[in-house]
């Protein structure tokens, strides 16, 4: 344990010496570590603090030093307190004038007026600012664990400590920040009056659609969409899961492959096989025209058509949550039901199905916080059926650009979520679900009962059939010239997007689809 904490203060020390301190704007990483002891753009924390007008640089070697003397003491909870401090006293020093301190002075313009103009601001961290970070990190994560937080593991303590920084950093300060917006007018001024505006619009909270108007607001619209969506898909889910585990045995692979198969493949292909469909030249509206004259039309823009592609999208996460709970449950429980007389519907409404209410509820709870925070299936084929989610985005992307309008907008899709939430658990309680004790089980399960085998062969049996259906019109619809025109087999496409030719200096890369290929795979990568 002395080695761990040893060999971090050296760390911390030798980056602060040796490392160049701020990323460089100029040159290379490598290119830049010889320079430690030179000009601004590549010196050393110490460097920088000597001779480059950073002197609050020097509260991380302060924090490290602390560090370093409490690291000479026996270990125990006097050693704590003291790496405590050092990291504590480090961190807040960097990071203080990290946030407050710019490339040009001062961040805020406050601070310019108390302190006056600063001679010189700083860029973005570099490696070595990262190390004494890290190593100061690492060290309050010793000294919690020395105090006898974490059970006393050094390692257990440091992931906790680093981990909950890159969230802190990475995910609450720029959410906080953007949803600081909300409160603040056009002037950039904290406003209650501005808040009120945005968040009591009409177009978010209106209901003329419920007396003759074109639309309802955008919040009552997520919120309608959501609910059709968490309950359709965790209807769905559970049908399919009931179906594959209890029903199906011999068919369970091909069913959860089947059922799978949108979370596995990219969701615009979901949305380019349901357009194929369905859309304007889609093969419904053209076989509406053909039979009954019913001249083509974007009916399933809307609504609907995002509600169907949520389906697609998020029935497999149901399906999974549902599979693993009606794995979960003990055969015996069920076959105690039967032997006392109960019937196989009796004993699947009263045990089987109690069983599987946190599953349920959990399930819900996903459909129903990813379909607000659903984004490509409303753009894609929402129409003009706004939702939040893309009310947000086209509040910051495109000419209005009213940051403030998209912080409020956002603050009602957390609210819808963490009501729900909070819902979720109430319903739930503290009930236990448990159904396997400290004995193995091996009772057989129960097969289901006729009415419920029905209705899963009924429901989820023509979803998984439409469900190829739609992978099998996207895979066609790139070999046809034009859909809904010319159905005449090419490859046109095909060589469009993945040409390829050897040109003077060897193979060339000529189809128009191979610069996103390969950003994709290094993105996945």
């Amino acid at each position: 344990a002395k080695k761990w904490e040893y060999g971090l203060m050296y760390l911390g020390l030798a980056a602060f010496l040796r490392q160049t301190w701020y990323f460089p704007q100029n040159l290379s990483l490598w290119a830049s570590l010889p320079g430690a002891f030179g000009g601004s753009e590549t010196a050393s924390g110490a460097v920088q603090a000597l001779r480059h007008g950073k002197p609050w640089l020097w509260l991380g070697a302060l924090g490290l030093g602390l560090a370093l003397l409490g690291g000479l003491r026996p270990a125990g909870r006097g050693q704590g307190h003291w790496l405590v401090a050092g990291a504590v006293l480090g961190l807040a020093g960097l990071l203080l004038s990290g946030f407050t301190i710019g490339a040009r002075g001062w961040s805020f313009d406050t601070l310019t007026t108390w302190f006056g103009e600063l001679p010189a601001g700083q860029p973005g961290v570099g490696l070595g600012g990262a190390l004494v970070l890290l190593a100061l990190l690492m060290l309050l994560g010793a000294g919690l664990a020395r105090l006898g937080r974490f059970r006393g593991d050094l390692f257990v303590a440091g992931a906790v400590v680093f981990c909950s920084a890159l969230l802190l950093l990475f995910i609450a300060l720029p959410v906080g920040k953007s949803l600081i917006g909300a409160f603040l007018d056009e002037g950039g001024s904290p406003s209650l009056a501005a808040l009120a505006e945005r968040l009591g619009h009409e177009r978010v909270w209106g209901l003329s659609c419920l007396v003759g108007g074109v639309r309802c607001g955008v919040a009552w619209n997520t919120l309608f969409l959501a609910l059709l969506t968490s309950l359709g898909t965790t209807v769905m889910g559970t049908l399919i899961a009931l179906w594959s585990e209890r029903a199906a045995r011999g068919l369970a692979r091909p069913l959860n492959v089947l059922a799978l198969l949108p979370i596995i493949t990219p969701p615009f292909v979901v949305g380019l096989g349901l357009i194929l469909l369905f859309g304007r030249a889609g093969l419904v509206n053209q076989g509406l025209e053909w039979a009954f004259g019913i001249p083509p039309t974007r009916w399933f823009y809307g609504l609907f058509g995002v509600w169907l592609a949520q389906m697609f999208a998020f029935t497999p996460i149901a399906f999974m949550i549902m599979r693993g709970v009606v794995q979960g449950v003990s055969p015996s429980l069920e076959e105690a039901a039967q032997t006392l007389r109960a019937s196989r519907l009796k004993t699947f409404a009263t045990v089987t199905l109690p069983l599987l209410k946190p599953g349920l509820a959990n399930a819900f709870l996903v459909g129903f916080i990813e379909s607000i925070a659903d984004f490509g299936n409303p753009v894609v084929v929402g129409g003009q059926y706004a939702v939040l989610s893309t009310d947000i985005f086209f509040a910051i992307v495109g000419a209005q650009y009213d940051q403030g309008r998209a912080a409020s907008l956002a603050l009602i899709l957390t609210a819808f979520a963490l009501t729900v939430f909070f819902i979720q658990q109430r319903v739930l309680g503290k009930t236990s679900y448990t159904t396997v004790s400290g004995k193995g089980d091996a009772g057989l399960p129960v097969p289901l009962p006729d009415v419920v085998r029905r209705l899963c062969l009924s429901v989820a049996g023509p979803w998984l059939l439409f469900t190829v259906v739609v992978y099998v019109f996207a895979f066609i619809g790139g070999f046809v010239q034009t859909w809904g025109r010319d159905y005449t087999p090419t490859l046109a496409h095909l060589r469009t997007a993945f040409d390829l030719q050897w040109g003077e200096h060897g193979l060339v890369w000529a189809g128009t689809a191979w610069n996103s290929l390969f950003t994709t795979i290094r993105l996945a990568g």
